[in-house]
């Protein structure tokens, strides 16, 4: 009877003991999650004052091609038709919604396509601190930096980084790269339809050359053409004009 008892006592203790560790276990996860988090709201945050340097897609092109063509220019040394074409040609309710456009995803799940519902602040959470791909974790990720990006940064910030960090052709990087690789001249002298041939070859840089441009193309960067004067005449370019 007294061994009987003994064992009973124990089981408790042990049960106890195991109860206190999962719960230091949960209590350090939370912690290691909310440090987590604080690190990338901190990060988001640093670039809505510091240029990043690139981003994993970046560095690994650069490793692939053995160089890129990359250089950071400021909003205001590029010319306002190339943002304003951008914003045509990628997402024309740039202005009117917080990360996200629903009305675009709406139709896209109506059309039973992915292509239209990608903001360009979607894309600047992928370009500077994700990764390529469809993964559902990635997806993830952008969900949730997204908003992070739309509440830290102004809107013409969000619109620099992208003009500056979005691929125009294979290994060339950013507007200004761009418009000398393509055209010989700089962001800020690009005309009208240049920028619109460099916005039209966005949805796939590496298949499209804007120095060399398909019928296609050029039907698109005439559609592109319209959009920017279009917007530049309502409240669609309030937020990112100086």
């Amino acid at each position: 009877m007294a061994r009987q008892s003994k064992s009973r006592t124990r089981k408790p203790g042990l049960l106890a003991r195991a109860a206190n560790g999962l719960r230091r276990l949960f209590r350090w996860t939370l912690w290691g999650v909310a440090g987590c988090v604080a690190l990338l709201v901190a990060w988001i945050g640093l670039y809505r004052f510091v240029d990043p340097p690139g981003g994993l897609y970046m560095w690994q092109e650069y490793r692939r091609l053995g160089g890129i063509q990359h250089e950071w220019v400021s909003m205001d040394a590029i010319a306002p038709v190339m943002a304003r074409s951008v914003v045509a040609a990628e997402d024309a309710n740039f202005c009117r919604h917080w990360g996200f456009d629903m009305a675009a995803i709406r139709t896209a799940l109506a059309e039973g396509s992915g292509r239209g519902a990608s903001t360009i602040t979607q894309q600047v959470a992928k370009n500077v601190f994700l990764w390529q791909g469809r993964s559902w974790v990635r997806k993830a990720l952008e969900a949730f930096i997204t908003p992070i990006v739309e509440i830290l940064w102004t809107k013409r910030r969000i619109l620099e980084v992208y003009l500056n960090v979005a691929e125009f052709g294979e290994g060339v990087f950013g507007v200004q790269a761009a418009a000398r690789f393509h055209f010989n001249r700089d962001a800020l002298d690009l005309d009208p339809r240049h920028a619109a041939l460099l916005a039209a070859v966005l949805p796939a840089p590496q298949s499209r050359d804007a120095g060399d441009p398909t019928e296609r193309i050029r039907r698109r960067a005439t559609a592109i053409l319209d959009g920017a004067a279009t917007i530049a005449g309502d409240d669609r370019a309030t937020c990112f004009q100086g």
